[in-house]
């Protein structure tokens, strides 16, 4: 019976009659142990009437044994596995042991389990309970809060219950669970208690069990009546779940030491499984009845204790050496084929000292959580197996690959100690460079910034380079895109300049060729590094996807360097597809920002919006950082959109000075530059690209030069416009490709004079008329018919402004066509303003509507679309049937008339 509680089922209630009425709920019940939150969701199971119940428990002796939480929630689904995609069947089996393969995402198996709670659903409303969810294995709880924050229009109701909810569930719906009021906490003590009760002493007794009904009904047990009428005995631990635990030791105690034996080996064994229990007991010679359990106990199909406080407090309460004999006794009863992992942890836990035979064990358990995607549980594997490994050089294999894993999972407290043993021990030069990237990872990842983090990357590349070539460029190659990042041409010289004289030249595949081409365009100039550059970025469109998530994002430098930016596109589109067909999906963000600037050149807006919207919605469910807003500051800033340019300007300087990432007070001073070069405000123009000019290196020049030689020739500065210019020429002359030829030459126009500058705008018009690269080509007209009217050749200038002007439209550059109008204006020509079709075409639809729609329009079909932003397809009908409404029409064809598709989407 539950006393009051009737906020809480009130609310219960709600939950389930929205999935009753087709909607998805999510809940955490968060609470103190003993609280009542497992009352609460027995009584939502109870009132679930018509609703399919699927149960799971997060068990804490099992919170090392990847995705055994989820297992058991899903197993009455995995007859549904077959109409599932391939790649997510394929990522449960993996990760289910029902089949080898890679490690996939774990978000990959997010959505396999989110399409097949969305495809049971389909047949009724569903309660999904998790309860105990703080004991919740890392990997299962990682997919289960992912799954909680996609539900929309499934009719399912996704249940937690905790003590304190971890970082996987952090942020969901919660309903505090606290204790019992005052006179219903009384009404529950007195029926417990037989003996009469001073008020004073049962106001005490309410008052420092903060009303837990656990504690009122517990706490009294097994105490004398004086006790009881005095007050004395109830709280003699210092917490509320110690005193719980203290009064269910004190009745195990006083058990037979048999009784006390049987608790111990259930306790012990994380499955319930009553047959494990009853083998193992038989082994240690303890017969298998609860009768003399006192109630805490009980055994038929499963093995369930009468409260989780009860396995802690008789686990925590064994003596080591019985604990060490049931977890032998386990290890001996579980099969070594289909539970290899529960078996060696239960030897691990029997194991006295150092045991070479269990550490591989353990060593081989790691391996198979890691290919199961359970990073966190091959950490603990791998952190068991170095405690049981004497001091033999195996030991620091152990203790690196432990690391790693550690720091893979999060886990940077575990990484950074182990790395500092390793410190003391003798390493030869493949461990000694292993060691030295954990170091630099972790430097970086506490706040250390790049600059911190470099020296140490160069020093691991540098004992690589003794014994592992490959792994040396792999090494130096993340040292190089670390220095980009930090934007210091100093420094990137410095790591350009140690790669030169450490590697040697030459050498045909996709690492080689980028590692030689970026360093030499360093340190000897693009003409030098010309040929290696435009092999690399050949090479890179042909590479296999390994190498894609290894260090792909890095490969964007062939093609910047050689100034192709439609190359740039191509190179972005296919590793993006690679990298979302494999489920790899925590690194496609990096792959899409990348995506996302080769669009912006194309003057494809929509395109780039959705691919920096994809790149959020990805981080925003593997909750991992956000990507830096580049690509949408730039975005606006073409838009001519001052004030949210400005505020993201804004917030990129502050976030980019306090990290050291220098790429990011480059891009925000260059998006601002191109907006005053819009508004027409060359002064602050040039202030912004001189400023960014400060940290110039290599690979950024492409973009800041050509707004710095606008803006200063239009404020007459023509020294600065001319050493720009210098510059620009000497980058882009070493290519012969439209987009370079046809930038330099529209550079040059501006400092020239008569004809030569009408034949450089010509040439400009003609080798950028060639690309696709719209945005580049509309400033060129633009350009050109300012040069026009300034020297009074009016009906020429129409034809140019007006070319411009309309381009400008189309794309969605604002504050261009502003320019662009004006400028016609001046000619006396009469135009009416208009704003882009793009940036006005279904105003009203949120980011996500948006994604939707463009999708669709695109002719991805519902499903396709759920796997791009991770929702099922019911709830992107549901989206869909609301962007039909705001946009007033009423099919999937209609999209292509209102979100007409332009440049490079689709």
């Amino acid at each position: 019976m539950i006393i009051d509680r009737l906020t809480e089922r009130a609310a219960l209630d709600d939950l389930l009659e929205a999935a009753r009425g087709g909607e998805s709920r999510v809940l955490v019940l968060r609470g103190a142990a003993g609280i009542g939150k497992t009352a609460l969701i027995q009584y939502a199971e109870t009132a679930a009437t018509g609703l399919r119940i699927l149960r799971t428990v997060g068990i804490e002796s099992e919170m090392e044994l990847a995705f055994a939480a989820l297992h058991q929630l899903v197993l009455p689904l995995l007859d549904r596995m077959a109409g599932l995609p391939v790649p997510r069947r394929e990522a449960l089996e993996i990760v289910f042991r029902m089949r080898e393969g890679a490690a996939p995402d774990p978000f990959l198996v997010g959505l396999a389990v989110l399409d097949l709670l969305s495809d049971a659903s389909e047949h009724g409303p569903m309660l999904c309970v998790v309860d105990d969810a703080q004991w919740l294995d890392r990997a299962s709880a990682q997919v289960l809060g992912f799954v909680a924050r996609r539900l929309l229009a499934e009719s399912i109701v996704l249940l937690f219950a905790a003590r304190v909810p971890g970082p996987e569930l952090r942020g969901l719906p919660e309903l505090e669970v606290a204790g019992l009021r005052d006179a219903d906490a009384h009404a529950l003590l007195g029926s417990v208690t037989h003996a009469p009760l001073d008020r004073g002493i049962r106001d005490r007794i309410i008052a420092e069990t903060h009303g837990n009904p656990l504690a009122l009904i517990e706490l009294p047990r097994g105490l004398t009546a004086t006790r009881m009428a005095g007050g004395l005995g109830l709280l003699t631990a210092d917490t509320l779940p110690g005193q719980i635990e203290e009064s269910f030791l004190g009745r195990v105690r006083e058990l037979p030491a048999p009784a006390r034996l049987l608790l111990l080996v259930a306790a012990a064994e994380p499955v319930g499984d009553p047959d494990l229990v009853r083998r193992a007991a038989a082994r240690l010679g303890v017969p298998l009845t609860t009768g003399g359990a006192d109630g805490l106990l009980t055994i038929d199909h499963r093995v369930t204790f009468r409260h989780p406080l009860v396995r802690s407090a008789v686990y925590r309460s064994a003596t080591p050496a019985d604990r060490r004999a049931v977890h032998l006794a386990l290890a001996e009863v579980t099969d070594r084929e289909t539970a290899p992992d529960r078996r060696a942890w239960h030897l691990a836990a029997a194991a006295t000292g150092p045991d070479e035979e269990v550490a591989a064990e353990l060593e081989r358990s790691a391996g198979r959580a890691q290919a199961r995607g359970g990073v966190a549980a091959a950490a603990a594997f791998l952190q068991r197996a170095v405690a049981l490994t004497a001091e033999t050089p195996r030991r620091s294999d152990r203790m690196l690959a432990a690391a790693e894993a550690s720091l893979r999972a999060g886990e940077f407290e575990d990484a950074r100690r182990l790395v500092s043993a390793l410190r003391a021990r003798p390493l030869d030069a493949v461990q000694g460079g292993r060691a030295g990237v954990l170091d630099a990872q972790l430097t970086y990842a506490s706040a250390g910034g790049p600059a911190a983090a470099i020296p140490l990357l160069l020093a691991a590349a540098g004992q690589f380079a003794k014994a592992d070539p490959r792994l040396a460029r792999q090494t130096f190659l993340h040292a190089w895109a670390m220095a980009n990042l930090h934007a210091d041409r100093d420094v990137l010289a410095m790591v350009s300049r140690a790669i030169r004289d450490t590697l040697p030249p030459g050498g045909t595949e996709p690492l080689e060729l980028i590692v030689d081409a970026v360093s030499l365009m360093v340190t000897d100039g693009r003409a030098a590094a010309a040929g290696l550059l435009a092999e690399a970025a050949a090479a890179i469109l042909d590479m296999p996807l390994a190498e894609v998530v290894g260090w792909g994002r890095v490969s964007t430098a062939a093609f910047v360097g050689i100034w192709d930016m439609e190359g740039l596109g191509t190179m972005a589109a296919r590793q993006v597809r690679l990298v979302r067909e494999a489920g790899a999906l925590q690194s496609l963000p990096e792959n899409l920002i990348a995506l996302g600037h080769a669009l912006l050149w194309a003057g494809d807006f929509e395109a780039a919006a959705a691919t920096f919207e994809e790149g959020r919605t990805i981080s925003e469910a593997t909750r991992r950082t956000a990507p830096p807003p580049y690509i949408i500051m730039r975005l606006r800033a073409l838009q001519g959109r001052e004030a949210e340019t400005t505020a993201l300007v804004e917030q990129t300087l502050r976030a980019s000075a306090a990290s050291g990432v220098g790429t990011g007070l480059t891009a925000a001073r260059w998006s601002a530059a191109i907006l005053h070069n819009g508004l027409a405000r060359y002064p602050e123009a040039v202030r912004y690209a001189r400023e960014a000019e400060e940290k110039y290196d290599p690979w950024h020049s492409v973009w800041i030069l050509p707004e710095l030689i606008e803006a200063a020739s239009r404020t007459g500065e023509e020294a600065v416009a001319r050493d720009a210019l210098d510059r620009l020429v000497e980058t882009t002359a070493p290519f012969s490709g439209d987009f370079p030829a046809g930038l330099q030459a529209r550079n040059e126009a501006l400092l020239a004079d008569g004809d030569e500058a009408d034949r450089l705008y010509r040439e400009a018009i003609d080798r950028l008329g060639r690309t696709r690269l719209r945005t580049e080509l509309a400033r060129a007209h633009l350009l050109y018919g300012e040069w026009l009217r300034r020297h009074r050749r009016r009906a020429e200038a129409r034809q140019e402004l007006r070319t411009a002007y309309e381009m400008f439209v189309a794309i969605g550059m604002d504050a261009f066509a502003e320019r662009a109008r004006r400028e016609l204006l001046a000619t006396g020509e009469s135009v009416r303003k208009r704003t882009g079709d793009a940036a006005a075409s279904g105003a009203e639809l949120t980011a996500q509507e948006r994604q939707i729609a463009l999708l669709v329009r695109d002719g991805y079909s519902n499903p396709e679309v759920g796997e791009r932003l991770f929702l099922s397809p019911r709830t992107v009908e549901w989206h869909l049937r609301k962007v039909f409404a705001k946009l007033g029409i009423d099919s999937r064809r209609r999209l292509r008339d209102v979100l007409p598709p332009s440049g490079l989407s689709g």
